[in-house]
């Protein structure tokens, strides 16, 4: 017994049945911001956050771990967050986002009167901003 009727309602079937899919998919109500979009990435949530990675180097331009990392708002007086450098020398604290100087110092000792090793760092959105802290050869006995 052969039902040849039956495979052409199901093609047709799976063909609209397809056809469907692929409009209601592609398919966004006006205004809406479709997740491909690149305006979409631009867009802040509770979560984001921006990132600040650092490398210590030493006088001789080789990372240096164990160095202890202080940073803090430009606009504040006590550092907020408090790190030690890894054994590749390097660092990596979340900031919140948002437009915002950093200051990034290496808490070591140095020779009376002089100041110790700093960058800043400027943070606009989420986004990731290195920096590079060099550290002299007085400086650098910690």
């Amino acid at each position: 017994m052969s039902f040849s009727w039956l495979g052409g309602v199901r093609g047709r079937t799976c063909c609209a049945s397809a056809l469907l899919l692929f409009l209601i998919l592609t398919a966004s109500p006006a205004g809406a911001r479709n997740a491909f979009s690149p305006q979409s990435s631009s867009r802040v949530t509770k979560n984001d956050y921006a990132l600040i990675y650092g490398t210590v180097w030493g006088p001789d331009d080789r990372p240096v771990a164990g160095v202890p990392i202080r940073i803090r708002r430009a606009s504040d007086k006590k550092a907020k967050w408090e790190l030690v450098s890894d054994s590749h020398g390097e660092f990596a604290q979340r900031v919140p986002v948002g437009a915002e100087d950093y200051i990034i110092v290496a808490d070591i000792k140095t020779p009376k009167g002089q100041p110790k090793p700093e960058t800043t760092a400027h943070i606009t959105n989420n986004e990731r901003t290195d920096v590079g802290i060099h550290l002299t050869s007085a400086a650098s006995s910690h």
